[in-house]
């Protein structure tokens, strides 16, 4: 499959201006700079104030060791990218996946053992076992003065340390050849009506997209709304990937509330074409792919570059294509930027993270606990 990245192109030489304008700027306003140096640091982290200086710094490091979410392929297109930006950093990129993994790595850091590495990822579930072992840069204020070329959206706002490279959006899919586009809501009340009630749709007993809504709906709204959904007696099932596929064979007509890129990455498969999505309003939008620096990184300046060349548009586009459909929906021109274009959302902003895991308990309750049905 060809991937067409014009707009991107286009935005990146913008960028670029952009970010040569910002670095003229932050040595005009110096006092700024300097200031926002001081609040960085009198809230306990470091804060660079040149650019120059932490490339400067990884020249001296020479190395980065660092653990990712990314799969193997996109591991060797963001490695060999980031190689050609900056060859004299000698890289290994190891990915992280499964709760065991996890689980083993976090016990490894408190127990001050995972020395190896300099940036890691960050799973949401262990979000906040992570944070005492991070190191304590200001990349928010970075950032924000032009130091680091990384979209301040996407910069835990919260803990200032922690960049999330992707995001995940949740829609609507279904299969064209048995329901078509206008027949699919367009509002997520809209899968209250009659004609959709007794297995007419499948959802996931795990309800990540719908306890997405509440930062848009409140609790009590996404509650109520949960518990008519049940009502609909829909057909409970649990992971996308499988459905999907018996979406696209004509098992189902409709998904409610799945993973854009797990729709995209499906729809690729698809040889028979009958798959689609619908975005339907609002849009719940979650934050992934959070990395951040180990404070015992031996290489924290070049684990600074990685982090900020994964959220340029070059490595945002690498994750398009790898990932795919996964590039962050705040960094212009991805593929969830364009989806979402004029959207409302309902964004799990970063001081709403560690609500997450309730609201889905809550909603799972509201759902009266159901069980995932046999596929036949």
């Amino acid at each position: 499959m060809k991937f067409h990245f014009l707009q991107g192109e286009t935005f990146a030489l913008a960028l670029a201006l952009c970010l040569t304008w910002g670095s003229a700027f932050a040595a005009v306003a110096a006092p700024e700079l300097l200031k926002a140096k001081r609040d960085g640091e009198a809230r306990g982290y470091a804060f660079v104030t040149s650019h120059d200086e932490i490339v400067r710094g990884a020249q001296k490091e020479n190395k980065l060791r660092a653990l990712t979410s990314l799969e193997p392929a996109a591991i060797k297109a963001m490695t060999d990218a980031f190689k050609r930006k900056y060859p004299f950093i000698d890289v290994y990129v190891e990915e992280i996946a499964g709760t065991e993994d996890f689980q083993r790595f976090i016990l490894e850091m408190k127990m001050k053992r995972s020395s190896t590495w300099d940036s890691i990822h960050l799973t949401q579930h262990f979000y906040n076992e992570y944070l005492p072992y991070l190191k304590k840069f200001d990349i928010l204020g970075m950032a924000e003065h032009g130091v680091l070329g990384i979209p301040r959206q996407i910069i835990d706002s919260a803990n200032r340390n922690i960049v999330a490279k992707v995001s995940n959006i949740t829609v609507v899919a279904y299969n064209k050849a048995l329901i078509s586009e206008e027949k699919v809501p367009n509002s997520w009340e809209g899968f209250l009506r009659p004609e959709f009630k007794g297995k007419k749709f499948v959802t996931d007993i795990r309800p990540l997209g719908i306890a997405g809504l509440v930062p848009a709906w409140g609790v009590e709204k996404t509650l109520d709304f949960a518990r008519k959904l049940a009502g609909q007696e829909p057909i409970w099932t649990r992971g996308g990937a499988r459905v999907l596929n018996s979406l696209a064979a004509g098992e189902h007509s409709l998904v409610v509330a799945v993973n854009f890129g797990a729709v995209k990455r499906a729809e690729t498969k698809d040889p028979t074409g009958r798959l689609a999505y619908k975005v339907v309003e609002p849009v719940p939008v979650r934050f992934a792919g959070t990395d951040g620096i180990l404070a015992a990184a031996e290489h924290p300046n070049a684990a600074l570059l990685w982090l900020e060349f994964q959220t340029s548009v070059e490595g945002q586009r690498i994750i398009d294509q790898y990932w795919p459909y996964g590039a962050s929906v705040f960094v212009p021109g991805s593929a969830q930027e364009k989806v979402v274009a004029g959207k409302r959302l309902s964004l799990m902003s970063w001081d709403l993270q560690n609500d997450m895991d309730a609201w889905v308990e809550k909603v799972i309750e509201a759902y009266g606990f159901p069980k995932e049905e046999k596929q036949k």
